[in-house]
């Protein structure tokens, strides 16, 4: 809700989020996390957000607007924001757990990948040397038999 509300709000003014990241006196990839709901501002940073965009902190947080009372304590922001972390912080641990089974999966099929290539490799040297002696024994014969005169080519 906050990322959504703070690109709209951003739009709107006419300000890109390098003016806006200049402005607050943070990097451009802050306004960037922010706007993707990867990370929130501390609550200084977003009465700073407020009145740069010239709107109530309440607006940026997506309070709704039917609320009598327009002002926002500072407990309120405090609040919102802690719940906005507690989101992130659930999604940030599934995005986790996510990954790192894809990672073992990922592992898994190297490893029989591996496994399949060696046991390939081992299977044609094995092949290979059997091969090598059949042939040996075969000329053995060949050079016995034409020493005793009953096999000439």
């Amino acid at each position: 809700m906050f990322g959504e509300n703070l690109k709209t709000l951003r739009k709107q003014k006419g300000f890109s989020q390098e003016e806006l990241a200049s402005r607050l006196h943070v990097v451009r990839q802050t306004i960037s996390k922010w706007e993707k709901g990867l990370s929130v501002p501390d609550a200084e940073t977003l009465v700073r957000l407020a009145e740069i965009l010239e709107v109530e902190v309440s607006e940026l947080l997506g309070v709704p607007k039917g609320r009598e009372d327009t002002s926002v304590s500072s407990a309120e922001i405090v609040e919102q924001l802690v719940r906005i972390n507690e989101q992130l912080a659930i999604k940030n641990r599934r995005a986790r757990r996510i990954w790192r089974i894809i990672g073992t999966v990922l592992a898994v099929i190297v490893a029989l990948n591996l496994l399949l290539i060696i046991l390939s490799v081992s299977a044609g040297y094995s092949l290979y040397t059997n091969k090598s002696h059949s042939v040996t024994v075969v000329s053995n014969v060949e050079e016995v038999s034409a020493e005793d005169g009953g096999y000439t080519e």
